[in-house]
């Protein structure tokens, strides 16, 4: 009965939504327009999180523009970067103007950026203000959730939510800078299941109310069939994460692009110790032209150099590191791979 009752609610509150959809020709027709894209997940190596990258006290320009201009050496043009609610609610005309100064530094690069507005995973109760320092060898120690728990169960406190939505979107709606809006990443991640299709819906339906230039997006990560079909039937763009080896990667592209004849971003990927590698990925990607953002740039506070869930507390580097491609001083995990992204992003 729960299931029934969430898809005819999902059902009333798609309706107004589905009249802003682009029409895959539409989609098709603005992909022929873009390169091939090969990025990364992008935090500077200074930033433990969404909230001290975007903070006033922790915004970090000067590493920013060093870093990307390592992603530009190497060919990289996208970037895919995480906003968070909490520094809009605090400070929107300042959250603006800081987004503005990094959209500045990434088009000096010529890197466009996709923008992430929510987030479902990683440690709950996110607070303003000074973040904590990582812990020693742990996988994103300090990556925090947007909204959080309480608030995805309180729909009383998401008229900030719905201000920062339409806010950040129609701030940016016509700007050549920003790529794609990916509204929501794994959001039934958690255990959220169920619980996240209300404002998974909400979240579609005030970005089509703000409806910006660039194309919307929320991706496939698992097969949580209610959130699945919210994104996959309002997404103008189909976007998804694939940690898994070759075969398996190609199968999934085979898939989408049978069954939605839209363009395909694989919005994560690239986990080394699970044979999700740059070697094995990148080739698959520009056969099919499908756009490849991996996960990680810098090793820095994140610690994403060690795997989900095998932290290593002596904090020595792993022999092969799970994420991530340079160190801060701009040297390389391994010269192969940047050659590769190199010639592939040609």
């Amino acid at each position: 009965m729960r299931s029934i009752f969430l898809s005819l609610l999902l059902s009333l509150l798609m309706l107004t939504a589905n009249a802003q959809r682009w029409t895959a020709q539409q989609a098709n027709d603005w992909y022929k327009t873009q390169p091939f894209l090969v990025g990364a997940n992008f935090i500077p190596s200074t930033a433990i999180n969404q909230l001290e990258m975007w903070q006033a006290d922790t915004f970090d320009p000067a590493t920013i523009d060093k870093e990307l201009g390592y992603a530009e050496g190497i060919g990289m043009n996208v970037m895919r970067v995480f906003l968070h609610n909490l520094v809009w609610e605090q400070d929107a005309e300042g959250f603006k103007k800081r987004i503005d100064q990094f959209l500045q530094i990434a088009d000096k690069h010529h890197i466009k950026i996709m923008f992430v507005l929510f987030d479902s995973c990683w440690n709950d109760d996110p607070q303003l203000g000074k973040q904590p320092a990582p812990v020693t060898g742990k996988h994103n120690s300090g990556w925090v959730r947007a909204p959080g728990t309480k608030r995805l169960f309180d729909s009383r406190t998401w008229a900030g939510l719905e201000q920062y939505t339409k806010g950040v979107l129609t701030a940016f709606a016509s700007d050549k800078r920003v790529l794609v809006w990916d509204l929501f990443n794994e959001p039934s991640n958690n255990g959220y299941n169920d619980a996240v299709v209300p404002l998974l819906t909400k979240t579609f339906a005030w970005a089509q109310a703000a409806r910006p230039s660039q194309p919307i997006t929320a991706g496939w990560w698992n097969d949580h069939e209610l959130s699945n079909d919210i994104m996959f039937g309002q997404s103008d763009i189909i976007t998804f994460h694939n940690y898994n080896e070759a075969p398996k990667l190609e199968a999934q592209i085979i898939d989408l692009q049978k069954r939605f004849g839209r363009p395909l971003i694989c919005t994560e990927y690239m986990a080394r110790t699970r044979n999700s590698t740059f070697q094995s990925s990148l080739p698959i990607f520009k056969k099919y032209k499908v756009g490849a953002i991996n996960w990680g740039l810098v090793k820095g506070k994140t610690n994403t150099i060690y795997a989900w869930n095998a932290p290593m507390p002596d904090g020595k580097e792993p022999p092969v590191w799970f994420h991530d491609i340079f160190r801060p001083d701009g040297s390389v995990f391994d010269p192969a791979e940047t050659a590769l992204i190199k010639q592939i992003a040609k």
